[in-house]
């Protein structure tokens, strides 16, 4: 896929899940679960042993489902980024701003989005080329931040990453939000619940950001 084409995708799938794990098997499992529930953005992090491995297997496993992303996070540079990209990682999401990395992920036509909390490594970032920022960590922010930071940048494109959940995620995409991050919420489901919980969350996600997108 074309970088103008995942950004859609990223912005049509609205709800982007970071996924974390203890095992291959065990984010393999917890990934399937959220597709399942129709959260079709997944993010496996590289703070997972076998991180390319199971970006591979997911790619191939739903290789006959183009709106399934997966992509890669908690990408710290610029190597580990160009592993993942290799591995089938269609977007690339970091804590920080790293400009190496940004500068591969332009080489590959591959979307960047990186961690940034002020103006300053915002405005670092978009002349870097990066198209979406991940407002990180999101929970120190009310959602009207959003509108705060577009005021000096309209071409702001953000997507909170941390405490995003039902809550709060549609006052999230009223003040201009183009996509969530939700990670803690799921994990703990899975954790305590299991995969058929995590469905059901997924499912609740999914339907109340059908609703966002209706209204």
């Amino acid at each position: 896929m074309q970088r103008v084409e995942i950004l859609k995708k990223i912005k049509q799938a609205g709800i982007i899940a970071v996924v974390r794990g203890d095992s291959k098997e065990e984010a393999i499992a917890f990934s399937e679960a959220l597709i399942a529930g129709g959260i079709l953005g997944i993010e496996i992090t590289y703070t997972l042993d076998q991180a390319s491995e199971i970006i591979e297997t997911l790619r191939h496993t739903y290789r006959d489902r183009p709106e399934v992303l997966i992509g890669a996070g908690t990408v710290l540079d610029a190597t580990t980024a160009r592993l993942a990209i290799l591995a089938g990682a269609t977007y690339i999401v970091s804590p920080s701003f790293d400009s190496e990395t940004a500068r591969l992920c332009n080489l590959y036509q591959i979307p960047y989005l990186p961690g940034c909390m002020t103006i300053t490594e915002m405005n670092e970032a978009l002349s870097s080329g990066v198209d979406i920022i991940k407002l990180f960590p999101g929970n120190l922010y009310a959602p009207k931040m959003i509108h705060t930071f577009k005021q000096p940048l309209p071409q702001l494109n953000i997507m909170p990453t941390g405490g995003v959940d039902l809550d709060n995620m549609s006052e999230w995409f009223k003040q201009g939000a183009v996509a969530v991050g939700v990670g803690s919420h799921f994990m703990k489901v899975f954790q305590t619940k299991g995969v058929t919980e995590v469905t059901a969350l997924a499912k609740e996600y999914s339907t109340l950001y059908q609703q966002i997108v209706r209204e």
